[in-house]
């Protein structure tokens, strides 16, 4: 039986590859969530991608994970820098939590400096483009020892 993988994506996520590709790059989320269900699957990770522009949903979703005993996997995008909410759900989940940020936050502008979801995360990856969701795949792979290095 695979393990549960929640891959949960915030806000504006959705315009990925035409909002501010200079920041984002070309890549769509659906070409993301190809690439990351593709090799989620191969490494015995039962992937469930969502994307979302709602705080409360967020919080829904990350509760869920929680209830299905999954490791997570997100990207939260705007929610990552003023939502409580979503770090109080994300201080919940027992398994791997990989946080994700597309571009280099710590050469950003003070305001997207500060991730609040950091508190909560395992690991966090940033400023590797979308190959970021790819290498957080793996690494919940290997701590849920799935994979050896």
């Amino acid at each position: 039986m695979a393990h549960p993988l929640f891959v949960l994506n915030g806000s504006n996520l959705n315009l990925l590859g035409s909002r501010e590709p200079h920041l984002y790059g070309a890549t769509t989320l659906a070409e993301v969530r190809t690439r990351t269900e593709t090799l989620a699957a191969r490494l015995g990770l039962d992937c469930d991608f969502r994307q979302t522009n709602h705080e409360g949903v967020l919080v829904d979703w990350i509760q869920e994970a929680f209830e299905k005993d999954a490791a997570v996997v997100i990207n939260p995008a705007g929610f990552s820098f003023g939502s409580i909410p979503v770090l109080d759900a994300l201080k919940l989940i027992r398994k791997p939590l990989v946080e994700v940020h597309i571009t280099n936050i710590h050469q950003r502008t003070e305001q997207y400096r500060h991730s609040l979801v950091s508190l909560a995360a395992t690991g966090v990856i940033c400023g590797l483009g979308v190959q970021g969701y790819l290498l957080a795949v793996r690494a919940v792979a290997g701590a849920l020892g799935l994979v050896s290095d």
